[in-house]
């Protein structure tokens, strides 16, 4: 595990459902290039996953859109999203919010070279997973691939950069 790319997130919910965007579909085509970009030794993808219950959560009570139910259409990948992880041979890692420390362990564990983030949303799970990961490998560069991101709105995707950015990540 050198390179290292992680997917943010690129389920339909995020991409064309509950919670999609114009923004959202606009980059899935750079995600699935950069998937499929060979420089990526190791390419996991991270999936925003919940149950049934999701209103009753304290994720749900702040953000009330039922998203990412385990085992729905919502919950599933892009299909060209599936398509390139299916093709990498991706590793995939369920999170049940926004930041996944079991990501964090792994790539703590196997040190890779660099890091790579893509995916959804900048502002919320793409931010929280580049923090994690920077402040576990804090000598590792950490980069976010703008093209291959997008936030909430146009505006909270350019604050999450800019904060990023005053971490010390990259923005490519």
């Amino acid at each position: 595990m050198k390179h290292v790319l992680i997917a943010v997130d690129l389920q339909n919910d995020f991409v064309s459902q509950a919670l999609g965007t114009p923004e959202a579909q606009a980059i899935i085509p750079a995600a699935a290039e950069m998937i499929r970009d060979g420089r990526y030794d190791t390419v996991i993808a991270t999936m925003d996953t919940h149950g049934e219950n999701y209103m009753e959560t304290a994720e749900g009570k702040h953000l009330p859109v039922v998203h990412c139910v385990r085992g729905t259409e919502g919950w599933q990948f892009d299909p060209v999203i599936a398509e390139a992880l299916k093709e990498r041979n991706a590793r995939i890692i369920e999170k049940p919010t926004f930041g996944s420390t079991e990501l964090a362990d792994l790539l703590e564990k196997e040190q890779p070279e660099s890091v790579t983030l893509i995916g959804l949303c900048t502002d919320i799970c793409v931010i929280s997973n580049a923090l994690l990961v920077k402040s576990r490998l804090y000598e590792t560069p950490v980069m976010c691939a703008e093209k291959a991101c997008a936030g909430v709105t146009p505006a909270l995707h350019n604050q999450a950069l800019a904060v990023m950015k005053s971490c010390q990540i990259d923005i490519i």
